[in-house]
């Protein structure tokens, strides 16, 4: 199967131009989507004058309608009629230019001065184009194509590790870029200038059409639907809903993939205001992001033997008890000196990246287990209800952090003010602490798809294929 074309000619084996391409494919999905994460609750607060708890309540509306973009999309992905560059490629093609237009137009500074209404209806509309409509249109066919490129275990853990690392490279384009030049210093302070994030955006925009790009011409689809395997024209979007909720691994995936990202991006965006306005100190932040990307490439170089050896969950639950344990660790000690914070915060981003470089594998996993357990193939579907949940993740965090920012009583006036400060360094560890400590209990005792059942059903899937 893995070496035929959806023509059935011959192709190119699975190598390292794949998982290149595929790298690069997250390298551009992140130049957006860390863009948002990140930074976007610090631009509509101290740039655009925007509450936190307004802009944490946009995004979170914006989910629902994520709710029906997503699983429509998953279904079209199924549906598509298969091309000779294969059947998710080409919308990776057809929506790089109005996801990256899109992500441009969220962050325009020159509409500051305008009504608070004006400002609070452009995010809403922007917000929704990028995130609900054309991010989602690129992304559930970028995560579907994983199972597509090859159906090998340990190919797709590979495509898994480089989908991580793409992901880490542009977390370093964003997290260590902007801060090292998109602040002001004034009378002392980090002040986020405006017209230069806004031109940063553009840039990243840019950058983000080339990479995906690049991902569509160097990624090859072997993997031929057959007819039994693919979502057959009278399967309903209930059927599919009622398969999914009677599916254990789905479910506490998904579960797993919300409360990751609600404290992996609470961790993230609190950054923003730990090192400019804790420590005062966004050289340190910059220099942080670098050394993430250092124990990404370390939890890379180790993780597929690891994997091979004792599991995906069984090591996904380790490195998430790592991560909890280094936040309680960091609360309590609550160094004054930025670069011990620094080093503490590094070994908890070691923990996570084991996670990061195994979990776009955990849900191939949990597609192999859904043809066997329904006996047809929705890698779109599956991979759509899994993106909407981590967005549900994305959301939960960027609206527990503007709510927890306006309950501590952060605003452009009070943003430096020692109590403020204080309660800013307790909601980055402590929310991250909970998260992880949380997903490792949901891996381990509901999560089902740990070493031994994940071999029988690979050993499973090539006996129906009659490989």
């Amino acid at each position: 199967m893995a070496n035929k074309n959806y023509d059935g000619g011959e192709v190119r084996p699975f190598g390292f131009r794949d998982k290149l391409g595929y790298l690069l494919g997250d390298f551009g999905n992140d130049f957006t989507f860390i863009l948002s994460s990140s930074f976007l609750l610090k631009f509509y607060t101290d740039v655009m004058g925007v509450d936190g708890f307004v802009v944490g309540i946009v995004m979170m509306v914006a989910r629902f309608v994520d709710a029906f973009t997503d699983v429509a999309m998953g279904r079209i992905c199924d549906r598509s009629k298969v091309t000779p560059a294969g059947k998710f490629k080409p919308w990776i093609r057809r929506m790089c230019g109005p996801v990256a237009i899109s992500s441009f137009l969220i962050y325009q500074s020159s509409l500051a001065g305008q009504s608070m209404a004006f400002k609070i209806i452009w995010l809403f509309v922007t917000y929704i184009l990028w995130g609900s409509i054309f991010y989602t249109s690129i992304n559930i066919p970028y995560g579907s194509m994983a199972s597509a490129i090859s159906p090998e275990p340990g190919d797709r853990q590979s495509l898994s590790t480089y989908r991580s690392l793409g992901g880490a490279l542009a977390g370093v384009a964003v997290g260590a870029g902007i801060p090292m030049v998109a602040y002001d210093t004034i009378e002392g302070k980090a002040v986020l200038n405006g017209p230069r994030f806004t031109m940063i955006a553009g840039i990243f925009s840019a950058f983000a059409v080339l990479s995906y790009l690049l991902c569509y011409y160097m990624t090859t689809e072997r993997v031929r639907p057959k007819r039994t395997d693919s979502v057959r024209a009278n399967d309903s979007l209930k059927t599919m809903l009622s398969n999914a909720l009677k599916n254990r691994a789905l479910i506490s995936i998904i579960a797993a993939s919300i409360v990751l990202l609600l404290a992996q991006l609470t961790m993230q965006s609190m950054a923003n205001y730990v090192y400019p306005n804790f420590y005062g100190n966004t050289a340190a932040q910059s220099a942080s992001t670098f050394i993430m990307l250092i124990t990404m490439l370390i939890a890379a170089a180790f993780t597929k033997p690891i994997s091979l050896r004792y599991g995906k969950a069984e090591l996904s639950v380790v490195s998430n008890i790592l991560a909890a344990a280094v936040c309680v660790v960091l609360y309590f000690l609550r160094p004054a000196n930025v670069w011990v914070y620094v080093a503490l915060i590094s070994l908890s981003w070691l923990g996570l990246g084991f996670f990061n470089m195994v979990s776009w594998a955990l849900i191939t996993d949990v597609i192999d287990y859904s043809e066997l357990k329904n006996g047809v193939r929705e890698d779109g579907s599956v991979y759509a209800l899994y993106s909407f949940a981590r967005k549900l993740g994305q959301a939960a965090s960027a609206g527990l952090s503007g709510a927890l920012l306006s309950a501590i009583g952060y605003s452009q006036e009070t943003a430096f003010d020692e109590r403020i400060v204080n309660g800013i360094y307790n909601i980055s560890t402590l929310i991250p602490a909970a998260g992880f400590a949380l997903l490792a209990l949901i891996l381990w005792f509901w999560y089902p798809l740990h070493k031994k059942q994940v071999d029988a059903n690979v050993a499973a899937l090539k006996e129906k294929h009659g490989e």
